[in-house]
């Protein structure tokens, strides 16, 4: 999780936004444990800048009508940001986004191996593929403690991602950890917001979609190539799959 240090002031009549990056730590949704280690395998994904500049743009939107948005990853308001584009779209956009193919779980020390084994065994052979985040949507955590602006997988790339998340399930089941949903939603998320507030969230931004039709005859919001699998267990990060630019 990424620590941001903002500074406002106000130079000639023009508000200046100072920003610092630091690195802390990524709230778990479990206790730590001496012994365990958090797993989490994921796609990375990478927003090319092109779509940066529509992202942008709809940001801004929601976030006029919706001021408690945070930047996810970074504890800072997003209405704060939106007063500097180029800060808006280096800090909420220029980052790793991720699809999880599994919950992140506690696993023992004993049980690393195992699990980076089977990961690259049962996932090292993938095609490359193009992933359509296709609509926007509001998702809300197990204990309804926060709610998430997050961009949607629904045609392109569904049906490679869901076998994906089925052979991270079968292995998590061989050494006894917690299945992934069972209707899973592949999805990236862009904002978050304190409690639940999706039903007032997806309001807005359904609203803002009905403006945006006739504006663009775009059916996806952005698009990327699959390129790899990563396993992240507690710091050290594991590369399960690579695909190479010529696949």
């Amino acid at each position: 999780m990424f620590l941001l240090l903002t500074t406002i002031h106000c130079l000639d009549g023009k508000w200046l936004l100072d920003l610092q990056i630091g690195q802390t730590t990524r709230l778990r949704s479990f206790p730590h444990v001496d012994g365990n280690y958090a797993l989490h395998v994921y796609i990375p994904i990478y927003i090319s800048s092109p779509s940066k500049k529509e992202l942008v743009a709809f940001l801004k939107k929601i976030s006029s009508r919706e001021p408690r948005l945070n930047v996810v990853d970074v504890d800072v308001p997003l209405n704060i940001l939106c007063q500097n584009d180029e800060k808006l779209e280096q800090v909420t956009l220029g980052r790793e986004f991720h699809i999880s193919l599994g919950r992140t779980v506690p696993i023992r020390v004993h049980q690393i191996d195992s699990v980076v084994s089977m990961l690259r065994q049962k996932l090292q052979i993938q095609h490359q593929y193009w992933i359509d985040f296709n609509k926007w949507e509001v998702f809300v955590n197990d204990d309804h403690t926060r709610s998430f602006l997050s961009a949607e997988v629904v045609q392109g790339g569904l049906v490679e991602i869901t076998k994906q998340i089925e052979v991270v399930n079968a292995i998590y089941r061989l050494h006894n950890l917690p299945e992934f949903y069972k209707d899973p939603r592949p999805h990236i998320s862009l904002a978050w917001a304190l409690g639940d507030i999706a039903h007032s969230l997806k309001k807005i931004v359904d609203e803002e979609m009905k403006c945006a039709v006739g504006k663009s005859l775009k059916k996806c919001i952005f698009s990327c190539k699959f390129k790899s699998i990563e396993c992240k267990i507690g710091k050290k990060a594991y590369t399960i799959c690579k695909i190479s630019d010529g696949q």
